[in-house]
């Protein structure tokens, strides 16, 4: 039913994000051709293209318009774990997941080919970030170093050594990136990075392995979940923890996935037992939540200027607001 989840998505553009319209999300569409569980996803922010990476050694791009799946690449040989959209919207740059090789990968989805090769970790990359103006990228692996990229060259433009894993992330507008690691968020200036962090920001004693660091589109807050199963939310200009959202704890070969909702009013977070939730920003209260058949966190991320967010687990699962739940909504047509 492809033309009926579009159809819905036209009517709802009007829609504003609210309380009663987030806890009337469900499953609206859902890919179950999976021979594995899905590592990662992403959304290209001009297009209507996501693109999800797969146990089963897959690459799979959709076009979320009218919820089809356009293409889908196999990477045998190398593995795939964590995938990304450059700005073009069929390239993507990709981990591996065979435990020998640790290079990251340019990759046209158009016509199958590699385009570049980056080597420089050796063990495997848990973090990786694209920055929206230039074609940059960082990379953060478990061999303690975050690397610095240019998608024009394979050598590494810079690198910074951690203790711990490292969760990274650029802003939106791709003026500074974080890197999280043992209980601290180091931010630093794109452009004098080699200075070291101009902040260090704390998340109240909270050691555990760093999963996932993110900020707001409108860049005034960032999040950090931790493998004990927090998702702290900050204030990204002074720092401050402005609230820890709690949830089940992940395994280690698990990663503990959570988004900010576009305009940045709520968090959706997984969770250790395969549950989905979400808190409001300004109240810290929990908004909604959805319990799940998985035992492990699903990856989550809501679409760019969309009322959709999408979760990747055995099963790609696309969330819509059930439009016949809404009070306002009833009867207008």
């Amino acid at each position: 039913m492809p033309g009926g989840v579009q159809s819905d998505r036209e009517d709802k553009v009007s829609l504003e994000l609210n309380e009663e319209i987030l806890q009337s999300m469900e499953v609206g569409m859902a890919f179950r051709d999976y021979n594995g569980r899905i590592s990662s996803l992403d959304f290209h922010k001009t297009s209507n293209f996501l693109v999800t990476a797969s146990d089963d050694e897959s690459i799979r791009l959709y076009d979320i318009s009218n919820a089809t799946c356009l293409k889908t690449i196999n990477s045998k040989k190398y593995g795939v774990d964590l995938v990304c959209f450059t700005s073009h919207p069929t390239t993507v740059i990709y981990s591996s997941k065979n435990g020998w090789d640790e290079s990251l990968r340019l990759l046209s989805l158009h016509d199958n080919k590699y385009l570049r090769y980056f080597k420089g970790h050796h063990d495997r990359v848990v973090s990786l970030s694209l920055c929206s103006r230039k074609d940059h990228f960082i990379s953060g692996s478990l061999d303690r170093t975050v690397l610095l990229w240019d998608q024009r060259a394979d050598k590494c433009q810079g690198l910074l050594r951690v203790q711990g894993r490292p969760a990274t992330a650029y802003d939106d507008q791709g003026l500074v990136f974080a890197i999280a690691f043992g209980g601290y968020i180091r931010m630093f200036d794109v452009r004098n990075y080699e200075k070291g962090p101009f902040e260090i920001f704390s998340v109240g004693g909270d050691m555990s392995d760093a999963n996932a660091v993110k900020f707001s589109n409108d860049g005034k807050h960032m999040l950090l979940t931790t493998m004990d199963g927090h998702i702290h939310l900050l204030d990204s200009f002074r720092g401050a923890l402005v609230n820890t959202f709690n949830v089940k704890p992940v395994s280690s070969t698990s990663t503990l996935d959570a988004s900010f909702s576009p305009e940045g009013s709520y968090v959706i977070s997984g969770s250790g037992d395969g549950s989905v939730y979400a808190w409001s920003v300004r109240s810290g209260k929990e908004a909604a939540s959805w319990m799940s058949s998985e035992t492990e966190p699903p990856v989550i991320k809501w679409a760019p200027g969309s009322l959709m967010f999408v979760t990747g687990s055995s099963e790609l699962s696309f969330w819509i607001p059930d439009l016949s739940k809404l009070a306002t909504y009833v009867g207008r047509k």
